[in-house]
């Protein structure tokens, strides 16, 4: 028999039975893809994670790769399960010195403006290509922070249909921001909604959705999000449903969010901000974002949060 090791862990969040799940096999050498996505079934979580170990050299050069499933498909990119698998990592000693110490803070988000400290780093090699995560301590527990790709701004979608697709009055749509297409790995239609009580209220249906965006679109998902916030110290409140229910906390939506604010004035360049999701999911989810600019050019996206460790165990094959 072959016996595969797992973690569980609630990702974006600092208490247990909130934010979003993630199973992460910590070894995964040995299984098949076919046996991968089946494990990811059997778990029967938004995604699972396995981690394929090398060599220090390789890894040290290369990062750790790190395979990430649905229960339908395999990802080459997602949020939380990059945090959370980073998480599991540098717990196992997998690091490397970080490259950078300081960092610039909002105070609305919660945390302390300015300040130093120690840095680690965790590299994984993801389909998308290299993603470092880098963590530090923060009221005495571990934060951890992302860089994603730098983002692709694509088409403006019709608030007229967009409205419609949601089930929202066309009034309920922004006016002075774009829906538009935002990719930092997974493209993203950025739907900015008047009020928390019309987000709140959305009872979005995927296939309608879905419907829409495989006509041609250039996202594959909607996220919808809105400034009033539940959090005083939040600056969005968002919601995101795919094809298997609501998401409490999607990070790679989370970066191009972030994005889009720093383009559109939301947040200025490197201010990290807070984005509540999760709620109507009764997850509740804490993602911190931030991006900086480059001329005209939104850059550097990172996107954190916390993590916490809720099961452990192995699968026998």
């Amino acid at each position: 028999m072959r016996r595969f090791p797992f973690v569980q862990l609630d990702v974006f969040s600092a208490t247990r039975l909130e934010g979003n799940p993630l199973a992460v096999f910590t070894d995964g050498r040995g299984l098949s893809d076919a046996e991968m996505q089946a494990l990811a079934r059997e778990m029967n979580l938004s995604e699972t994670t396995f981690v394929l170990p090398r060599s220090a050299a390789v890894e040290r050069r290369r990062g750790v790769q790190v395979r990430i499933f649905t229960p339908e498909e395999e990802l080459p990119f997602a949020g939380h399960p990059t945090l959370g698998t980073a998480m599991v990592l540098r717990d196992l000693g997998r690091v490397r010195p970080g490259q950078g110490h300081a960092t610039r803070r909002s105070k609305t988000a919660g945390l302390k403006a300015g300040g130093t400290s120690r840095q680690e780093e965790v590299l994984l090699d993801l389909k998308v290509g290299k993603i470092p995560v880098t963590f530090h301590e923060e009221a005495g527990k571990v934060f951890g922070e992302m860089r994603q790709r730098d983002p692709k701004f694509g088409v403006v979608h019709d608030r007229w249909t967009v409205a419609r697709l949601a089930g929202l009055k066309v009034s309920e749509i922004a006016t002075d921001l774009p829906v538009q297409t935002v990719s930092t790995g997974v493209a993203f239609a950025i739907a900015p909604v008047k009020s928390l009580k019309a987000l709140t209220e959305l009872r979005l249906d995927w296939r309608t959705l879905s419907g829409y965006l495989q006509q041609g679109s250039d996202a594959q998902f909607f996220y919808f999000v809105t400034r009033e916030t539940q959090d005083p110290t939040a600056r969005l409140h968002a919601r995101m449903v795919f094809a298997n229910g609501e998401d409490p906390a999607t990070g790679s939506a989370a970066g191009c969010a972030g994005a889009w604010m720093v383009r559109y004035g939301l947040a200025q360049a490197n201010e990290r901000v807070l984005i509540e999701q999760g709620i109507e999911a009764k997850r509740p989810s804490r993602i911190f974002v931030r991006a900086g600019m480059k001329g005209n050019r939104v850059t550097n996206v990172r996107v954190g949060g916390h993590a916490v460790k809720v099961l452990r165990g192995e699968v026998v094959l």
